[in-house]
């Protein structure tokens, strides 16, 4: 079961392999990963077709359900379920929508003007995972703020069910998202199939999208041998909830295992500064895993989190700062107070009734975030994860006139005369003009 700490008796070094998790440190995972995505890039679709009979059990004839399958699945899902996937998806578009905006054009010196206009990522990958549990809010979460984006060729890539069939609720999200193939490949072969491209998996220009240790692995890896951008390193999932004697430890518990049960390698943290919210948890842990279907899976992910009791705030935050958490929880009566503190975080949710499944689901944000300490230095997927700011300037025979000087002086004191000459050529021929109105 989960373990206790008091975080006065930790040493830096046992802090430090706290704040450590998915830590490849053999190479072990890297290795395979880069035998696979290596026999993708060679054989293309008879390597996914080979790896989905190893690694899935399946035998594939073909590597894409398109339109009438996706249809056909689609129609299995019951109106109630059908409901529940439309109001998610029209809050999660609500919310990126306001992402989307136009920046003003800025007047940096008289006569020069500069701007940013933005262009969409023109074909776009998105992976959704499908190992232990199938994610249809994974689809809807990358899905929508590509198109919002504008993105014209979005791929879609699936591991392959056991029954060969397309999971009914991807399918309704396609239909949601107006996207008629999916295609059956899932791991670091598709990772690698996205990157490079197959005779049937179109090549992309940024791929998206949460995953094992051997997806993030993957991802991470094309990025460095193929011209192809990603998302950000997101991998197995984490949550820290911070609590006080304020905490329900019904609630808190209740958290700390929805992210549990996401797999083996997920993790669990309580940071709190109440010793008796500490063991009311731990109780109510115990209660609520018996009654998971994921009980198995929860308590593997359980035995690799933890409890650490502080006695100083200031501690408390900087501890939560350095862990850099993919989900934050503050199940305290007053979270702006602690609001204000948090530097690192992929998502953050306020007060008690606040569980980060809402996020997950149905609030609206986006639950595609940096994992393994990847908050310090990166954001949640959104619409800019989509698109490119193209900058632009135009300048006019005044601006040239009140810049130039400038730029011939940086120029000669980084030896570049051709840079000189550039504005040089142009200020003479205003100087020599008898219609300029500025000499």
């Amino acid at each position: 079961m989960i373990s206790y700490f008091e975080y006065k008796e930790l040493s830096r070094r046992q802090i430090d392999e706290l704040i450590i998790r998915n830590a490849d440190t053999d190479q072990k995972i890297r290795s395979q990963v880069e035998s696979i995505v290596e026999t993708v890039k060679k054989t293309g679709d008879q390597a996914l077709i080979d790896y989905a009979e190893q690694f899935d059990g399946i035998e594939l004839s073909e590597l894409a359900y398109r339109q009438g399958e996706i249809d056909a699945a689609a129609m299995r899902v019951d109106r109630n379920h059908a409901r529940s996937l439309e109001i998610a998806s029209n809050n999660i578009y609500t919310f990126h929508k306001t992402q989307l905006k136009r920046e003003r054009r800025t007047q940096t010196t008289t006569g020069v003007t500069c701007w940013r206009e933005n262009r969409p990522i023109e074909r776009v990958g998105l992976y959704i995972p499908g190992g232990s549990a199938v994610l249809p809010s994974t689809f809807l979460m990358l899905g929508i703020p590509a198109r919002i984006a504008g993105s014209k060729k979005i791929v879609v890539c699936t591991p392959p069910q056991k029954d060969g069939r397309l999971n009914p609720y991807i399918a309704y999200c396609a239909k949601l998202l107006k996207i008629d193939t999916i295609y059956k490949a899932g791991g670091a072969q598709a990772i690698a199939a996205m990157a490079f491209g197959t005779e049937s998996i179109p090549k992309v220009d940024k791929i998206f999208g949460p995953g094992n240790q051997y997806v993030t692995q993957a991802k991470s890896l094309v990025q460095t041998i193929s011209n192809t951008a990603i998302d950000m390193p997101a991998g197995p999932s984490e949550v820290v909830v911070i609590g006080d004697r304020s905490s329900n430890p019904v609630f808190v518990a209740a958290d700390l295992l929805a992210q549990a049960e996401h797999g083996p390698d997920s993790q669990s943290i309580l940071l709190t500064s109440d010793k008796q919210l500490a063991k009311q948890v731990q109780e109510e842990l115990k209660t609520q895993l018996e009654d998971l279907p994921r009980k198995e899976i929860a308590a593997k992910a359980l035995a690799n989190s933890y409890i650490i009791n502080f006695e100083k705030e200031e501690e408390l935050m900087d501890f939560c700062n350095e862990y850099a958490p993919e989900h934050l929880i503050l199940s305290v009566d007053n979270p702006e107070s602690l609001g204000s503190q948090i530097m690192n975080a992929g998502s953050v949710f306020y007060g008690h009734l606040t569980p980060e499944s809402a996020g997950d689901y149905a609030s609206g944000t986006n639950h595609t975030l940096p994992t393994s300490a990847y908050a310090k230095a990166y954001s949640g997927v959104s619409v800019d994860s989509f698109v490119k700011k193209i900058t632009f300037q135009q300048i006019n025979e005044e601006g040239i006139l009140n810049l130039g000087p400038v730029v011939e002086t940086l120029a000669e004191i980084e030896g570049l005369a051709a840079h000189k000459n550039a504005i040089s050529v142009r200020l003479r021929q205003i100087k020599n003009s008898e219609d300029s109105q500025y000499v």
